[in-house]
C-alpha cells in the first residue's frame, strides 16, 4: 500500500500535467488563429467608403445584386448538415487528379495570341496578344481564414507561385476565401509587380495586407482600366461577398479582358441572371468564356450556376470556346466531385457548344483546343 505522501505527490503531478496540457492546447489554438484577424481583411473607410456610397450597386450600407436574391432558400424536409456528414455523394476523387506543367506556347502571331492555363478551381492565366492576366489566384492549402480548418485542396497547384511567368494584371472577382487569398497576395507582392484590379471595396483587404496604393485599381460595374494594349472591364455578376460575419461590404464582379483582336469573359462566381445577355450584347462576341460550373446546390440556386445554366449563359454571352472553372480543387458543395463536368459535357454536346476541359496546369490554345477526353472519369 502506497504512503499518503506518495499519493499526494501523484495527485500534484497529475494536476501539473493537466495544466500543462491545457496551456499547450491554448497555445496551439493561439498559433492556429494567429493570422485570422488579418485574413478577415480591411473595412471601407474614408475615400474608399465615400466612393462605394456613390455606386448604383450600394445602398443602406451594403452592395446589392441587380435583382433580389437570397444566399439560401428553404428546402422543406432536407437536412443539409446531416447530408453533409452522412450523405452518400462521392465528394472527392478516388485517385490523384492528374497535373501538368504548362507547355511552352507554340510559335504564334503575338497580335492574335490567345491561350488559357487553368491551375485549378478559379485560378487561371489568360495569355492574350502578348499580355498575361491572372485570375483569382489561390495557392494556399486551404480556402479559409485558418491554416488548420476549412476546405483543403484536393490537388496541389501544378506550379509554384514563384514559377509563374511575369503577369501584367491580377484580377479578383470577389473577396471569398476561394478567390482571394492573403498568403497568395503577399507572395505575388514578392514575385510580381503587376497591379491588382478588384471590385469596389476589395482594395481595403489588399491595403491591410501590404499592397501599395499604386498597385490597387478598384472598379465598379461597367468601369474600365487600360493595361498596355488591353481594356479590362468589370461587369455584373449575381453573388455576394464577405470574409467574416459582415456580408456584402465589398462588391463582386465578372470580367471582360479585351485586346485589339481577341476577347475573354470570366464569370467569377454568379448565379444565372439576365445580365449575361446584356454583357454579350455590349462586349461580345467572346473568343472564350471561363465559366463557373461547380459548388452549386438547389439550396443556393441564385448565387452559383448549375452546369446547364452556365452553357445557357455562354450562348447568351456569344461565346466561342467554353472552358469550365470553379471545380475539381476544393470541396465546397454536396454534389459528386465529377458531377459538374459530367453534366457540362452532356449539355455542351446537346447544344453544340465548343468545349475544352483541361487538366490542372494544361495550356489550351483557344484556336486549337484539345478534344475532350473525359480524363476526370478515370479518377472520379
Amino acid at each position: 500500500m502506497r504512503a499518503p505522501a506518495d499519493r499526494e505527490l501523484d495527485r500534484a503531478l497529475g494536476r501539473r500535467m493537466w495544466r500543462m496540457t491545457g496551456l499547450a492546447a491554448v497555445a496551439g489554438l493561439a498559433w492556429a488563429a494567429r493570422d485570422v484577424p488579418a485574413q478577415l481583411g480591411g473595412r471601407l473607410t474614408g475615400a474608399r467608403a465615400e466612393r462605394a456610397a456613390r455606386s448604383p450597386q450600394y445602398r443602406d450600407g451594403t452592395f446589392h445584386n441587380a435583382a433580389s436574391t437570397r444566399t439560401m432558400v428553404a428546402d422543406p424536409g432536407r437536412n443539409l448538415l446531416k447530408e453533409l456528414i452522412f450523405g452518400k455523394q462521392k465528394r472527392r476523387p478516388t485517385a490523384a487528379v492528374p497535373l501538368l506543367r504548362p507547355a511552352d506556347p507554340a510559335p504564334t502571331d503575338t497580335e492574335r495570341e490567345l491561350s488559357v492555363v487553368w491551375y485549378g478551381h478559379a485560378s487561371t492565366l489568360i495569355e492574350i496578344e502578348g499580355h498575361r492576366v491572372l485570375l483569382d489566384p489561390v495557392w494556399s492549402d486551404r480556402c479559409s481564414p485558418s491554416v488548420v480548418v476549412g476546405p483543403r485542396r484536393i490537388h496541389q497547384p501544378p506550379v509554384r507561385l514563384d514559377e509563374l511567368p511575369r503577369v501584367d494584371a491580377v484580377l479578383i472577382s470577389h473577396d471569398h476565401y476561394d478567390h482571394l487569398d492573403m498568403a497568395t497576395v503577399r507572395g505575388l507582392l514578392t514575385h510580381q509587380s503587376a497591379p491588382f484590379l478588384v471590385p469596389l471595396g476589395v482594395g481595403a483587404h489588399l491595403e491591410r495586407w501590404g499592397v501599395p496604393e499604386e498597385r490597387i485599381v478598384e472598379l465598379d460595374w461597367s468601369e474600365q482600366h487600360r493595361i498596355g494594349g488591353l481594356t479590362i472591364t468589370a461587369t455584373a455578376a449575381q453573388h455576394f461577398s464577405g470574409r467574416g460575419l459582415r456580408r456584402d461590404g465589398t462588391l463582386w464582379s465578372s470580367w471582360v479582358v479585351a485586346g485589339a483582336h481577341r476577347k475573354v469573359f470570366y464569370t467569377g462566381d454568379s448565379g444565372y441572371f439576365d445580365g449575361y445577355a446584356a454583357i454579350g450584347a455590349q462586349h461580345g462576341p467572346f473568343d472564350v468564356t471561363l465559366m463557373q460550373i461547380g459548388a452549386y446546390d438547389r439550396a443556393w440556386p441564385s448565387i452559383h450556376m448549375f452546369p446547364e445554366e452556365a452553357v445557357a449563359a455562354h450562348l447568351e454571352l456569344r461565346g466561342g470556346l467554353f472552358i469550365p472553372v470553379h471545380w475539381a480543387t476544393f470541396n465546397l458543395a454536396l454534389h459528386d466531385w465529377s458531377e459538374p463536368v459530367d453534366r457540362l459535357w452532356a449539355e455542351a454536346k446537346a447544344r453544340d457548344v465548343r468545349l475544352a476541359v483541361p487538366r490542372p496546369g494544361e495550356r489550351v490554345a483557344v484556336d486549337d483546343p484539345p478534344a475532350v477526353d473525359g480524363w476526370w472519369q478515370a479518377v472520379a
